[in-house]
Order: C-alpha cells, then sequence, then structure tokens
C-alpha cells in the first residue's frame, strides 16, 4: 500500500495551515499598526474605549503564538506514525530511509516554532505600542 498521499496531505494540510496562520498574523498586525500610526487620541472620552479600540484582534496573534508548536508537534507526531507504518508495510529497517522520513517529519515541528516566535513577537510588539498610546491619552487627559 502506497502511503505518499498521506505524506503528502500532512505536509499540505499541517504546513498549509500554518502558513495560512501566519499571513493571518502578518494582516492584522499591518492592519493595527496602520490603525495605531492613524489614531486620533483626542476622539475617545474615555480609557477603556480607547483600549476596546486598540486591542482590537490582537487575541488573535495571541493564539497562533500559543498554538503554532503545536500544530507543528501534530505535523511531526503524524510523519512519524506514517514512516513506522511504512517501515513495518515494507518489513524494511533501512537507516537512511528512516533518517530522511523523520527529518522531513520534523520540518512541521521547525515551521510551527518559527510561526509562534513571529507571532509572539508581533503580539509583544502589538502590546508596546497600545500601552505608549494608553499612556499618552492618559497624560493628555489627566
Amino acid at each position: 500500500m502506497n502511503m505518499e498521499w498521506a505524506s503528502g496531505l500532512i505536509d499540505f494540510g499541517i504546513l498549509g495551515l500554518l502558513l495560512a496562520l501566519s499571513v493571518v498574523v502578518v494582516a492584522i498586525v499591518l492592519e493595527r499598526l496602520f490603525f495605531f500610526r492613524s489614531i486620533r487620541l483626542d476622539g475617545f472620552e474615555n480609557a477603556k474605549m480607547l483600549e476596546l479600540a486598540l486591542t482590537k484582534r490582537i487575541f488573535i496573534v495571541a493564539l497562533v503564538a500559543a498554538n503554532a508548536p503545536y500544530i507543528g508537534l501534530l505535523g511531526t507526531v503524524l510523519g512519524i506514525m506514517l514512516t513506522f507504518y511504512t517501515m513495518g508495510v515494507d518489513g524494511t529497517a533501512d537507516a537512511s530511509r528512516i533518517m530522511s522520513s523523520l527529518g522531513l517529519a520534523l520540518k512541521a515541528t521547525a515551521a510551527g516554532l518559527v510561526v509562534a516566535l513571529v507571532s509572539v513577537t508581533a503580539y509583544n510588539t502589538l502590546q508596546r505600542h497600545i500601552k505608549v498610546l494608553t499612556l499618552r491619552w492618559e497624560i493628555d487627559n489627566g
């Protein structure tokens, strides 16, 4: 039984999901940064309304940061399971084939970590901008 389709499904499914999540994060970060640049602090009557406007959608960046490593790990686990399944069906224990399969499986974890690192950095950057804008509003409106 040929399991190449399963390998492709794992690759495209997990890596595709991580790519889609990273595009969402970049889009949200860019939108928020443009919003922060154009915001008029004097248009807000109180700090709570300002905070609502500033924090819109950043929870998504935090969710991606928290879950991307697990999505990558899921891809690795599925890849390792597929490697063991293929070894069992073929009845071979060719070390070079096993190591190359396991190496390919680990790319999902690496991709998940990269997406998480970018997301954490983006989230912290957004949080800093929010803090600065909130402090500016408080200074102006004491």
